[in-house]
């Protein structure tokens, strides 16, 4: 029985298994490859993307439980415009190999949607779950406080 699914704003009709992990969706059948493929066990949030506005690991999540409305990394900002955590990034120079970007930016859009003022404690803990081999933590907590006063404007 096909399903119904909307990403970022686009009605999908699938034919799949109910138990394909809406990150095969994403990447193979959709052709977002933003979001990555990165443990296969949501230890990495490397897959992180957004159902109802609430961050996910689409690794995890099987095509017949996803609840709402997908958003991924191609949908964050507009057509014509990178939004404000996008911005953030490229001016805190946060990616280095860049892999984990889009799951942290994910993550981080989520965490400024409850919170508009995250604190540094709030935002240790909102992107715990969020690894970087990189190591560029420092860069991205002061990304996610630039951008938080940039959606302040």
């Amino acid at each position: 029985m096909p399903t119904t699914l909307t990403v970022n704003g686009e009605i999908h009709r699938l034919d799949l298994p109910d138990d394909v992990p809406l990150l095969w969706v994403l990447r193979d059948e959709l052709g977002l490859t933003g979001t990555k493929f990165g443990c296969g066990v949501a230890a990495c949030g490397a897959c992180t993307v957004q159902i109802e506005g609430e961050a996910v690991r689409a690794c995890q999540v099987p095509l017949a439980d996803v609840w709402g409305e997908v958003r991924t990394i191609e949908g964050l900002g507009k057509p014509d415009a990178l939004h404000a955590l996008q911005e953030a990034w490229v001016k805190h120079q946060v990616a280095q190999c860049g892999y984990c970007q889009s799951g942290q930016i994910m993550q981080a859009a989520a965490l400024l949607d409850t919170t508009p003022t995250p604190s540094d404690a709030q935002i240790d803990e909102a992107m715990q779950g969020n690894l970087c081999r990189c190591g560029t933590y420092t860069r991205i907590r002061a990304a996610i406080h630039d951008a938080a006063k940039m959606m302040e404007r």
